[in-house]
């Protein structure tokens, strides 16, 4: 969206905007446009919705617009040699990373799981691989210790979106040269999955705390309470202790006050502060406890 929204505002013309099919949302299951396939309305741009683009049909649309360039941006489908050749000048690529750092589907994420201090962004030009074409501009962003994966991908969103705009300034100028991406330094991140969200109380707390912020909002961090499913939404590292409290295992809840749930985990304690039961709204620690929580009871 703000990618979509800084294009339009630009100097440069929209011709067309290529977008996945609608998909059933919401109880009823009704089949509803994407925020994107809506922007691109309300700005009376062409809109097309190919299942592939690995077919003639498929790619009639772009074929048809005969663009300058494409701007691709967490679009979902692969996209074939025969799509990339069609712009002149080329398919330009918003990544969440500082490539060649994190390729792949949840650069986000697991920049914050890893403890890295930086990302950024990086407009690249595409090619077959991976996340593996040249660089043409990148430009770097603080990871900030509050940040979940909700808010750092918002924060970067509008960078890409600053950044895909002066990009393709230099490429319509010919001032902006690509260079290939480092050998070294290559790492990549795999697509994120619920079974990566159940919390390892012998972890250390640190970890865990990482863990709290990547997976918010999806897929969200969680543990068994009483045999109940309990969701992690934030939670904080205290400072590390070498040693376990005498025959407190990792997982046990060790206080519980107005401000956080205080857990022992394998090194460290964590104090969450924030949590879901499944179907019910968020609650706090005080509210956690009124509901059941008692010191001493085990997570899992």
């Amino acid at each position: 969206m703000p990618a979509l929204q800084a294009l339009v505002r630009s100097s440069h013309q929209v011709i067309g905007v290529l977008t996945q099919p609608d998909r059933p949302k919401g109880r009823g299951r009704q089949l509803a446009a994407s925020p994107v396939k809506e922007a691109a309305l309300a700005s009376n741009l062409p809109v097309a919705q190919p299942e592939t683009l690995k077919t003639d049909a498929g790619r009639a649309p772009l074929m048809e617009w005969r663009p300058d360039v494409l701007v691709v941006v967490a679009y979902g489908l692969i996209l074939p040699a025969t799509a990339l050749a069609i712009p002149r000048l080329g398919c330009v690529n918003i990544h969440a990373s500082l490539l060649p750092r994190w390729r792949g589907a949840a650069p986000i994420q697991r920049a914050i799981l890893a403890g890295d201090e930086e990302t950024g962004t990086t407009i690249m030009l595409m090619n077959a691989g991976l996340d593996t074409g040249p660089i043409l501009l990148q430009r770097p962003m603080r990871i900030e210790p509050d940040d979940t994966g909700g808010s750092l991908h918002d924060r970067l969103s509008l960078q890409g979106a600053e950044t895909i705009v002066e990009a393709l300034e230099g490429l319509a100028a010919g001032t902006l040269r690509s260079q290939p991406q480092p050998e070294e330094g290559v790492t990549y991140a795999a697509k994120l999955g619920k079974s990566e969200a159940r919390i390892d109380w012998s972890a250390r707390a640190t970890e865990i705390e990482r863990k709290v912020r990547a997976f918010n909002p999806w897929p969200i961090a969680e543990t068994l309470h009483n045999g109940e499913q309990l969701r992690v939404l934030r939670a904080k590292a205290e400072p590390e202790d070498s040693t376990r409290l005498a025959g407190q295992p990792p997982g046990t809840i060790l206080s519980i006050s107005e401000r956080a749930i205080l857990v022992q985990c394998g090194l460290g304690r964590l104090a969450i502060s924030g949590v879901q039961r499944p179907g019910r709204r968020p609650i706090t620690a005080r509210d956690f406890a009124n509901g059941g929580a008692r010191v001493g009871q085990l997570l899992c």
